[in-house]
């Protein structure tokens, strides 16, 4: 079966009158594409109100199944523990009782991150609206701390071009991309050594954690992460690798009336990096070369101290749902793929179905 065109037309006509209609088409999803990029906004905006530090904040319980090892709760405003009390009952560590200082609240890495994140993809997408449809831009956005490839400044044509926002509609999906990796955090199996340098300094608890006499590290590694959009705390009781073993204990050991508690960091040496005067308020300063050589980051909960070997005598994992974050995960993905479709709308539009993997 063939198709003709009556009456004929004139190859160097119906070339311009292809291009002719393959621009409306274009400038009509363009105009299409606003209502899509207004509706993102403002599920952006609803993600990074999730994220707002309003009072009185999300309240978590943390308790270990069955053996009640950890029992408490935390409070949780914005990226940050405000407050909390968590009793611990280790089978190597008497039985304590910690509380976390209302005047050094605890801030949470990842979460800070995913504040960032957050707040670059809303300046993106505004400044993206307010270029390319500037007659039905209603808000002013003065940020400008964001990737925005520059457009040139020669024509307003080149800015509100359909490449200049398939350019910037990349952007946006690595940046959503990126802010659900952070939600997903690290996989379960694979093991996390952020603990070495991020565990919560002894001073974010009242009273402090106690240190051994001697010893430059607290024997307890207080240390929180999101992985799957919930909030788990990491307790390991730690022993510095130089500390002599007793004469009772080694016997005990030989003859089976003890026995070592066994985790998949067991007989490993670690070297841990925790100051007990950080102050986590600061937030996550870039690190010195000094401190790169230690292999403390200087950052939340590593503070640049000193760094000890030490081995991991009992591991204990703790995981507390967050409705928030869980919320705040399923929006994201619900914006990434409204995004995704319009990407691929964009490119099959332009052309450019086949590049549309590279972005």
């Amino acid at each position: 079966m063939s198709i003709a065109i009556w009456p004929p037309i004139a190859p160097g006509e119906l070339k311009i009158a292809v291009e002719t209609t393959q621009k409306r088409e274009i400038d009509w999803f363009v105009q299409e594409l606003h209502e899509t990029l207004s509706n993102l906004q403002h599920g952006l905006e609803d993600c990074y109100a999730l994220l707002a530090p309003i009072d009185p904040g999300s309240t978590l319980v943390l308790s270990t199944p069955r053996h009640e090892f950890v029992k408490g709760h935390i409070t949780r405003v914005g990226t940050r523990i405000v407050k909390g009390t968590i009793h611990l009952r280790l089978r190597t560590l008497p039985h304590q009782t910690l509380t976390i200082n209302p005047d050094h609240p605890i801030h949470l890495g990842p979460l800070m991150s995913l504040h960032s994140l957050l707040t670059h993809a809303i300046d993106l997408l505004g400044l993206t609206l307010s270029y390319s449809y500037p007659s039905s831009t209603t808000a002013t956005y003065t940020s400008v701390n964001t990737r925005l490839a520059r457009a040139p400044e020669s024509s307003a044509d080149a800015v509100s071009s359909p490449h200049f926002l398939a350019a910037q509609l990349r952007l946006l999906a690595q940046t959503l991309s990126e802010a659900s990796a952070l939600l997903k955090g690290p996989p379960l199996a694979v093991a996390d050594p952020s603990w070495t340098t991020r565990s919560v300094a002894p001073s974010h608890f009242v009273p402090p954690l106690p240190q051994p006499h001697g010893s430059p590290t607290p024997p307890l590694s207080f240390h929180l992460a999101i992985q799957d959009s919930s909030l788990v705390l990491w307790l390991r009781s730690l022993e510095p690798a130089d500390a002599p073993v007793h004469f009772g204990t080694k016997l005990a050991l030989a003859i089976g009336t003890a026995r070592r508690l066994e985790h998949d960091e067991a007989d490993r040496v670690f070297g841990f990096c925790c100051s007990p005067g950080g102050d986590s308020d600061k937030g996550a300063a870039a690190p010195s070369s000094a401190s790169l050589r230690s292999g403390c980051s200087g950052q939340i909960g590593g503070h640049g101290g000193r760094e000890v070997e030490v081995y991991v005598r009992e591991k204990v994992r703790v995981e507390s749902a967050d409705p928030s974050l869980l919320s705040l995960s399923a929006k994201l993905a619900a914006l990434s793929h409204t995004l995704g479709l319009a990407r691929r709308n964009l490119a099959a539009v332009m052309g450019e179905e086949g590049e549309l993997g590279e972005y």
